[in-house]
C-alpha cells in the first residue's frame, strides 16, 4: 500500500507539519507520496528530499526571521508611505528561493524531478487565473499536460505556492506570475490520489474558536481557516484520514510561535496514531 500525506498552507503555523511528520517517523509510519501548498510546499519539499521533520524544524529556527522579517521596514516605508510608489507586495522572496536551492543543493538535487519519492506543488497563475501543478510525476492519462511543470527549481517551486499576496510580490517563471496555491487548492489530496497513492491523510490548521478576548489576528485568522476548509471540501471528502492541528493565537507570521506550533503538530500526530494505524494501516 502506499500511503500519501497532504499538508495545508497556514503561513507560520506550516512548521506544525514536521510536528506531524516526526510523530509518524516516531511511530514507524511510512510516507511514500506527499504534496503540500503555501508553507505546506516548504515541509513537503524538505521532506520529499530526505531531511528529518525534527531537523526541517530547526531549519525554520535558523532561517525563518531572514526569510521573513529582513528588510520589511524599508519595503514597507518605500513602497506604501511613498504615495507614487505600486504596491506588489512586502517582499520578493528571493532569499526563499535560494535557502531552498542551497539545501536542495545539498542532497544533490537541482530541480523537483530530481526528488526521489513523488511530490505535488500547487500554484496559481495570476496572469491567466489558472492552476499550475509542480511536480516530479505527471500522472498517466491526464488531459491537460500543460497544467503539469517538472523542470523547475525547487526553491522556485515552494516560491511560487509560497507567495502570499500582499506579503510576498508574484513570483516569476517564464511567461509566468506565481502565486500562493492555497487560493484554489490548499490540501492536494486529489493529485496524490492521480499518481497512485492508495490511502491520504490530509493535515489542516484551525484556530481557536473566537471569543470576547479575541483580537484581530485571531480573527484573521480564523477567517482564513474557514475559507481554507472551504475551498478544501472536495479534497477533505475524498482523503482517507484528516488530522486538524488546533493552534492558540497564532498569526501568519507570528516567529514566536515556531516551538509552540512544531509542538502542536507532534502532540496531535501521536493523538491520532491509533487512528490512523486502524483505518488506514488496518
Amino acid at each position: 500500500m502506499k500511503l500519501g500525506i497532504a499538508l495545508a498552507g497556514g503561513g507560520i503555523r506550516g512548521i506544525c507539519h514536521a510536528g506531524v511528520l516526526k510523530a509518524l517517523e516516531d511511530h514507524h509510519i511510512q510516507i511514500d507520496l506527499i504534496s503540500g501548498t503555501s508553507s505546506g510546499s516548504l515541509i513537503a519539499s524538505l521532506y520529499a528530499m530526505g531531511y528529518s521533520p525534527y531537523y526541517i524544524y530547526r531549519l525554520f529556527k535558523r532561517n525563518a526571521k531572514k526569510v521573513v522579517e529582513s528588510s520589511i521596514f524599508p519595503l514597507v516605508y518605500g513602497k506604501i508611505v511613498s504615495p507614487k510608489s505600486k504596491i506588489k507586495g512586502l517582499k520578493n522572496g528571493k532569499e526563499l528561493e535560494e535557502l531552498y536551492n542551497e539545501v536542495a543543493m545539498q542532497k544533490g538535487i537541482e530541480t523537483l524531478a530530481d526528488i526521489p519519492i513523488p511530490i505535488v506543488i500547487p500554484t496559481i497563475d495570476m496572469t491567466k487565473s489558472k492552476e499550475y501543478i509542480l511536480t516530479n510525476r505527471i500522472p498517466e492519462h491526464v488531459k491537460d499536460m500543460e497544467k503539469y511543470i517538472t523542470n523547475i527549481s525547487v526553491g522556485k517551486a515552494v516560491r511560487a505556492s509560497s507567495s502570499f499576496p500582499a506579503v510576498f510580490e508574484p513570483c516569476e517563471y517564464e511567461t509566468h506570475a506565481f502565486m500562493d496555491g492555497g487560493a484554489v487548492n490548499n490540501i492536494p489530496v486529489k493529485e496524490l490520489k492521480d499518481l497512485g497513492a492508495d490511502k491520504v491523510i490530509a493535515v489542516k490548521f484551525d484556530a481557536e474558536r473566537i471569543t470576547e478576548e479575541s483580537d484581530v489576528m485571531d480573527i484573521v485568522m480564523k477567517t482564513l481557516d474557514v475559507m481554507g476548509n472551504k475551498i478544501s471540501e472536495e479534497s477533505l471528502k475524498m482523503s482517507d484520514y484528516i488530522i486538524n492541528v488546533y493552534t492558540d493565537q497564532c498569526g501568519l507570521l507570528s516567529l514566536d510561535k515556531l516551538d509552540a506550533c512544531f509542538e502542536y503538530g507532534y502532540e496531535e500526530g501521536c493523538k491520532q496514531i491509533e487512528g490512523i494505524k486502524k483505518k488506514i494501516l488496518g
